[in-house]
């Protein structure tokens, strides 16, 4: 097993993931050659030689993990038991295999070689099952509203929320788990020490507070650079069985992670928003033309995320919103009991209900007769009227 401070060097001189680090080590190579490799410039490295050629002296692997301990920071490397392996060999194995198309012309289409986590470090079990939540920085109270309801019912279901936390629905997303004891997790695209918006500390703390986790595979003191956040979107998407996109304009980042869910081959999805309002515009879009399932709760979500036929959101709602007496009826029964007069007022013979519903007497009379077994009208002497019904 290499050295933590091989990995931790080879974190600080490569930007983000290295489609050559990965490379070398599916051919064997150890994080302790490698690093040996890039300090004394060994010709066997390949590409790696270039993408160091401006970084390689910075050889701090030590402080780095001090400096991040001392923040509560853990450094996961593949060779830790806590690497979510299989959510990364899931996403980013069909590059390694070159069935990837979608990917193959992206840079950023590569695993990360190492996470820096602060909270809980057990990332395989946090991702096993998760989704991404994502949206605009700008939501409006749709969007708010929307968000706590997907995210409350998510945690009913046991999943990891997960999102960037950025201003916003990814706000929304982490505080509403927190709220329903759901652990969340924020992918960060900035390193250690640094936090983005500043305004989401006290938001950060508390998540690692509660049980979930900080991570982000730059490391100590890196900026949040508009690169590093496209490069960051990957994570939510490779890592999270599925992402929901909730409320997002025409050029949203959010759209991006959403791309790259697509890419990665797991479940895209959007919640649909008012037409009239351009900051839906970009989630409506993506329902339209293909690009996400639409979903219009926790349920529908589970049912994506599920083996199918296991789970059926649509059988959920019919036991949360169970159908009206008179929704149960069937076309005969509704056409006489809209026949007759409402609860209160003076009742119909049998006869003038057949002539209204256009029915026999005889199967309007039998139907009458089963209606009232069922509570639903009422007979006195020969008239019929409808039964009060609860709302």
């Amino acid at each position: 097993m290499s050295s933590l401070e091989s990995w931790a060097y080879l974190s600080r001189v490569v930007e983000g993931p290295s489609h050559h680090i990965q490379a070398l080590l599916r051919v064997g190579k150890s994080a302790d050659e490698i690093a040996e490799g890039v300090r004394t410039r060994a010709t066997w490295i390949g590409g790696l030689l270039s993408q160091t050629e401006n970084r390689f002296t910075w050889d701090r692997a030590a402080e780095d993990l001090e400096f991040a301990a001392d923040l509560g920071y853990t450094l996961l490397t593949p060779e830790s038991p806590q690497w979510p392996a299989e959510a990364i060999q899931c996403s980013f194995g069909r590059q390694q295999t070159g069935a990837a198309g979608k990917t193959s012309h992206q840079p950023d289409g590569i695993a990360p070689h190492a996470l820096w986590v602060a909270g809980n470090t057990n990332l395989a079990g946090l991702f096993a099952q998760s989704v991404g939540v994502v949206g605009t920085r700008h939501a409006t109270k749709y969007g708010h509203m929307a968000t706590k309801d997907l995210v409350a019912g998510l945690g009913g279901h046991n999943y990891t929320v997960v999102s960037g936390g950025a201003l916003g629905i990814d706000t929304v997303a982490h505080t509403t788990a927190m709220d329903v004891n759901t652990p969340t997790v924020m992918v960060a695209a900035c390193g250690p020490g640094e936090y983005y918006p500043r305004s989401n500390k006290a938001l950060f703390e508390r998540v690692v507070a509660t049980g979930g986790a900080l991570i982000t595979e730059y490391p100590p003191a890196v900026t949040p650079d508009r690169h590093r956040f496209l490069t960051r979107n990957r994570l939510v998407a490779a890592l999270t069985l599925g992402t929901v996109l909730v409320e997002a304009p025409f050029r949203s980042g959010a759209l991006n992670t959403l791309k790259w869910v697509n890419a990665f081959n797991r479940t895209a999805m959007a919640v649909p928003g008012p037409v009239t309002d351009a900051q839906s515009l970009g989630a409506n879009l993506a329902i339209q033309n293909n690009e996400a399932e639409m979903v219009l709760n926790a349920g529908q979500i589970h049912e994506q995320l599920s083996v199918v036929g296991e789970y059926s959101a649509e059988e959920q709602m019919e036991m949360q919103y169970p159908p009206s007496v008179t929704q149960q009826l069937s076309r005969n029964e509704l056409r006489i009991y809209d026949a007759l007069p409402p609860a209160g007022r003076t009742g119909r013979e049998a006869e003038a209900v057949a002539a209204d519903a256009g029915l026999s007497i005889a199967l309007t009379v039998h139907i009458l007769m089963d209606l009232s077994k069922r509570g639903l009208v009422e007979r006195d002497k020969r008239v019929w009227s409808r039964v009060e019904q609860p709302e």
